[in-house]
């Protein structure tokens, strides 16, 4: 198994960046007063020189496409090193950098935000929310952020912990902070970039393995007093619905499931897009809570919003239309992954159109005047669904929702494409983005009653998930990959790809000069022809590339920008690189000729040894660490650990000791959940036999 949560907080750097927290240096007047100007306006207009990047997609299509070709196909091959920015972070780093007249903001893990100078990489001030580190049980997916909104002066960033914060962009001095989260005491987290909407910020959140309602909400960019809240699934059916939408949409909800009490899911934790034309604000919705359909929705129905493409209103939040994906959502697959706005000439007809490539596989193409179905074709092998009819329903394959037997689900949990970055090219007309398959299987959980239910073996349930199912209790038989994918959307064909060593690859921009970036896994940086995917630049990056590059121009000259920190879902523990160097913002340009910064490898010790244990604890040992410890650590010496250390190549007195960081353990402040309450000390020692086991097992004879 190979899947999830967040422990580990590094702190070492908590001195030095608390000395800054309180900025005291000045950045230029001109920047200042570019700062105060990002606005709509703003925004549209650069879209047309690509100057600058204001926005989490660069425009507000999202379409990562920059018109700057000073770099391009025939001279990339000469890009150099401009500068190399330490983020002190060694947890994933999943931010799109902005820039703004010069000056770079960036995020990093726990929400920390950091202002340089965009030409040089000096630090201009650094922000830190100070997210407790408690926080980080609470979330799936690692303590991550993907990125900021820059208006009116100030910078936004939405903490991990549910908090929306404006900085000045100036001082790097709080100007407000509003708290996002109801109080339901339900995990909700925040991993999202903010958008600025109509002089509001919009934001939405996450939690849905954890039993969370979905929601996403416009608060004032001046003060942050919230204006609206659009919940994506329905409430309680005893009490009134919010509006109409929500009373529709209950209509497709099995209320025998008692659905409110788990949440429902449907979190917004990703993707938003504003079209000003239309003055629309289309959200892409999450999974359902539990997973499992048939213990969700027992009788059945769509189960709306859930794997949806929602528009909404973006002055007043109302609900124009929808479009669903995935109806009945059984498996993860969430439509939070990247939208991108066009205008595509399909039949002849010119046609505005919303583009996406979600979880299951498929490659959308709508009208996003009203949500009408254009066409869907899959973008990866697919076996839960053969197509989509003409009405845009997929045509299902029953073996894989009854889910009764083991079920080898493709793609997983994890997707084809997941919230890595997708860009298009409106000279080549293709979408590049990167697709995977993560093998998992999946089988109804007998024993699952309610969100409290906590069994062993049960997936992390011991921290609070809620899936219903049971994960690679038999093993897989699909392959795992990851690749660069170039997708024509009229056709609904792939142009090209390009295969990469490992899933959970960065994702992608996209330039005028006929190139394509993207970071890897593996811990390199590339540049590829957009029309051929032909290879034609990489520079070594000191750890797994996960984030979106940029480009951006100073003084005439172009340079090309990514955040570098391996880590995410995936990344937590598994890997592709022997490298760990901190999360690093590498900046490039033609002829550079800057030194790359040390590079740090993975220091993995031999299989824990030596530790007593009972064989015959192996077995529920086992189960007990499918509960609690598996999505994290990993399988013990089995898989090499991500950025989270994997138990099998622990130090043997961890290993004996592993009550002392169990039960209020000095992790917990750093992120690693507090098991005081869920396991006793003699789950512990039957913990301890299956890691010590299955060390034991794998271990080479000549050891």
């Amino acid at each position: 198994m190979k899947l999830i949560n967040s422990h580990y907080k590094n702190r070492f750097t908590k001195k030095a960046i608390s000395r800054v927290l309180v900025p005291f240096l000045v950045i230029g007047a001109s920047t200042v007063i570019a700062a105060d100007q990002v606005n709509q306006s703003y925004i549209i207009e650069n879209a047309k020189t690509g100057k600058d990047w204001p926005t989490h997609g660069f425009d507000y299509a999202e379409t990562r496409f920059s018109p700057l070709s000073q770099i391009s196909a025939d001279n990339v091959e000469n890009l150099g090193l401009a500068w190399s920015y330490n983020l002190g972070s060694e947890r994933g780093v999943e931010a799109t950098p902005l820039v703004v007249d010069g000056v770079m903001y960036v995020s990093a893990s726990w929400s920390i935000v950091h202002a340089l100078d965009a030409k040089t990489g000096k630090k201009l001030w650094t922000y830190d929310p100070e997210v407790p580190g408690e926080a980080g049980s609470r979330g799936c997916c690692d303590v991550v952020n993907r990125g900021v909104a820059v208006h009116y002066g100030n910078v936004y960033v939405a903490s991990y912990d549910g908090r929306l914060i404006a900085i000045d962009a100036k001082t790097g001095e709080k100007v407000w902070e509003t708290n996002t989260l109801p109080d339901n005491g339900m995990s909700y987290t925040i991993t999202g970039a903010p958008r600025i909407v109509n002089g509001n910020v919009i934001i939405g959140n996450g939690g849905a393995e954890f039993g969370v309602r979905g929601y996403i909400t416009a608060y004032d960019a001046k003060t942050g007093a919230q204006k609206w809240r659009w919940y994506t699934v329905p409430g309680n059916p005893d009490e009134p619905f919010e509006n109409e939408a929500m009373a529709r949409a209950a209509k497709t909800w099995d209320p025998s499931g008692k659905y409110w009490e788990a949440g429902g899911g449907g979190t917004v934790w990703d993707s938003i897009v504003f079209d000003p034309d239309l003055n629309l604000l289309y959200i892409g919705t999450g999974n359902g809570s539990p997973w499992s359909h048939k213990k969700r929705s027992p009788e059945g129905g769509d189960n709306l919003y859930l794997s949806s493409i929602v528009a909404l209103n973006a002055d007043t939040g109302e609900y124009v239309w929808h479009y669903q994906a995935t109806p009945g959502d059984n498996w993860d697959y969430t439509s939070t992954q990247d939208m991108i706005l066009s205008e595509l000439t399909i039949d002849g007809e010119r046609r505005k159109v919303i583009m996406q490539a979600p979880k299951n596989g498929f490659f959308f193409v709508l009208d996003r005047t009203n949500g009408e179905f254009i066409s869907a074709d899959n973008y990866v092998d697919v076996n839960w669904a053969t197509g989509y009819d003409s009405n845009g329903r997929p045509i299902e394959v029953p073996e894989a929702r009854s889910m009764d037997e083991p079920f080898d689900i493709v793609p997983g949990p994890f997707g084809g494409h997941n919230w890595h970055s997708m860009s298009f090219n409106h000279q080549t007309g293709l979408a590049y983005f990167p697709s995977q398959h993560i093998p998992i299987t999946m089988v109804e959980d007998p024993s699952w009653e309610s969100i409290e239910s906590n069994e062993p073996g049960q997936p992390m349930s011991g921290i609070g998930w809620n899936t219903a199912f049971q994960l690679n209790v038999a093993p897989p038989s699909s392959k795992p990959f990851g690749r660069l994918t170039a997708w024509d959307p009229v056709t609904q064909q792939e142009a090209w790809r390009y295969e990469h060593v490992s899933p959970w690859n960065g994702g992608t921009l996209t330039t005028a000069g006929d190139l394509v970036f993207q970071g890897t896994a593996d811990a390199r940086f590339m540049a590829f022809n957009a029309r051929t995917g032909d290879p034609l630049w990489e520079s070594p990056m000191g750890t797994g590339v996960i984030a979106a590059p940029i480009t951006y121009e100073v003084d005439g000259t172009q340079y090309v920008s990514i955040a570098a920190g391996w880590g995410g879902v995936f990344g937590q523990s598994q890997r592709a690189s022997d490298l760990k160097t901190a999360g690093t913002v590498y900046t490039f340009v033609l002829n550079g000729d800057a030194e790359m910064p040390e590079f740090t490898k993975y220091q993995l010790n031999s299989l824990v040894s030596g530790v007593d244990y009972n064989p015959d604890f192996i077995g529920e040992g086992t189960a007990l660490y499918v509960s609690n410890c598996v999505f994290c650590h990993g399988v013990p010496g089995v898989d090499k650990g991500g950025n989270i250390p994997n138990l099998g190549y622990s130090k043997k007195s961890v290993i004996e000791n592993l009550d002392a960081f169990l039960f209020h353990g000095p992790f917990v402040s750093r992120g690693m959940p507090d098991f005081t309450e869920t396991l006793n000390e003699i789950d512990v020692e039957k913990i301890k036999a299956f890691i010590q086991g299955t060390a034991d097992a794998i271990r080479p004879k000549s050891q």
